[in-house]
């Protein structure tokens, strides 16, 4: 397991924040640390280990909600990894900065082992598998054996592993993998995301059988609040 080893930068890219990281104490990482409670009051029948991360359509936050609760769980004493599987446009290894060679594809098509892939963070107790180079057809890699095999693998080594997938409405990639994942949670932006849309992404979800833990509220401005959790 690496750390860090693959640093390089980025100058063109506009890189997630890492609020919960830079300041624990503001009103947006405290809603992060909310969602974190939500989780664990949602684990008390059922555990949860695996959640995929997603929204109805871009730029609503997901990347973002998916990386800074995996910071605040960190924080918390778990082990997390943070899994960029957003094989269309990944974006996890510009925040932190890294190449992108050895990632999730890779390690799927046996290019690389798991452990080589794995990058261990400077936020104590974070781990990132970036997404890897993009394959031609996502959906068919992450509906495989080999991904559900890799599941039971990350599960035996962490205590939370957060997917960052594609919006629902524009691949069925995030379908594929709540349907293998204990949980979902969908990222919806005040004032952007279409009531229609996100009507449909929830019901995409929920034939899936999967267990959808509820919606982030993106841009909420009452109180100063920027995130809320709802169930």
């Amino acid at each position: 397991m690496k750390t860090l080893s693959r640093r390089i930068k980025y100058k063109s890219k506009t890189l997630v924040s890492l609020i919960a990281d830079k300041s624990p104490k503001s009103v947006i990482a405290e809603q992060y640390r909310l969602i974190r409670t939500n989780i664990e009051f949602a684990s008390v029948d059922k555990n949860i280990k695996s959640i995929v991360v997603t929204s109805p359509a871009p730029g609503d936050g997901k990347s973002t909600t998916a990386t800074n609760l995996s910071i605040v769980l960190a924080q918390q004493g778990k082990k997390v990894i943070l899994v960029d599987a957003d094989l269309r446009k990944p974006s996890i290894h510009y925040t932190f900065k890294l190449d992108n060679m050895d990632g999730l594809t890779s390690v799927l098509t046996k290019k690389t082992n798991l452990e080589k892939a794995i990058i261990k963070t400077h936020i104590l107790n974070l781990s990132i598998l970036t997404s890897g180079l993009i394959p031609p057809s996502p959906s068919e890699l992450l509906n495989s054996q080999v991904m559900e095999s890799l599941i039971e693998e990350l599960n035996g080594k962490f205590d939370y592993i957060i997917f960052d997938t594609p919006p629902v409405l524009a691949a069925t990639d995030s379908q594929v993998l709540a349907n293998k994942c204990d949980g979902v949670i969908m990222v919806i932006t005040r004032g952007k995301t279409i009531r229609n849309e996100a009507a449909k992404a929830k019901k995409l979800l929920h034939n899936t059988k999967s267990h959808q833990l509820g919606v982030v509220l993106n841009r909420v401005e009452p109180n100063a609040s920027s995130y809320s959790y709802l169930y």
